[in-house]
C-alpha cells in the first residue's frame, strides 16, 4: 500500500530550506525538505503547510506543485510524494517545533549535492523546481489521504 508524503522547496538568495533528521532507520543525520506524512482526511495542501510548520517553525505559501513522485524509503515503504515549491515570510528564522527535527539549514544546490540526504528525491525535486517545472494548485485541491 502506498502512503501519501509533501514536501517544501523554499529558497532564499539562492539558498534553500532544509532539516535535519534522521530517516529513522539509521541513526545518521541526513538532510531533506520540510516534509512528511498526509494525515488521514487531510489535503495535501494542508499537510505541506502543516509540515512546514512543525518542521521549520514557518508559515509556509504554497505556490505550485513540482511533481509527484515514487519511493521505497529506506523503511521498505512505498510512498508517492508530492513536493510544492512556495514561500515563508521575508526574514522570518526558521526554528524546529518537531523533536525529530535537530536544526534547519539554508543551503545552496552545491552545498546539498555534497550532504547526506534523506532520499535521491531531495535533489530531483529541487533540480526539477529550479528547472521550472510547475503545475497549478487547484489541480490538487481535493487530494486527501484515506480516512
Amino acid at each position: 500500500m502506498w502512503a501519501l508524503t509533501v514536501a517544501a522547496i523554499i529558497e532564499r538568495e539562492g539558498r534553500f530550506l532544509v532539516v535535519e533528521e534522521t530517516d529513522g532507520v539509521s541513526p545518521h543525520r541526513v538532510f531533506n525538505q520540510p516534509a512528511g506524512h498526509v494525515d488521514p482526511g487531510e489535503s495535501a495542501l494542508d499537510a505541506v503547510v502543516r509540515e512546514t510548520r512543525e518542521e521549520t517553525g514557518l508559515d509556509f505559501t504554497p505556490e505550485a506543485l513540482v511533481g509527484i513522485y515514487p519511493l521505497r524509503a529506506a523503511n521498505g515503504r512505498d510512498y508517492f510524494r508530492m513536493c510544492f515549491t512556495g514561500t515563508v515570510p521575508d526574514g522570518a528564522v526558521a526554528v524546529p517545533e518537531d523533536p525529530a527535527i535537530f536544526a534547519c539549514h539554508w543551503l545552496t544546490r552545491a552545498e546539498l549535492a555534497a550532504a547526506p540526504l534523506r532520499s535521491g528525491l531531495v535533489l530531483r525535486c529541487l533540480d526539477e523546481a529550479l528547472a521550472g517545472r510547475r503545475f497549478p494548485l487547484d489541480l490538487l485541491a481535493e487530494v486527501r489521504a484515506e480516512r
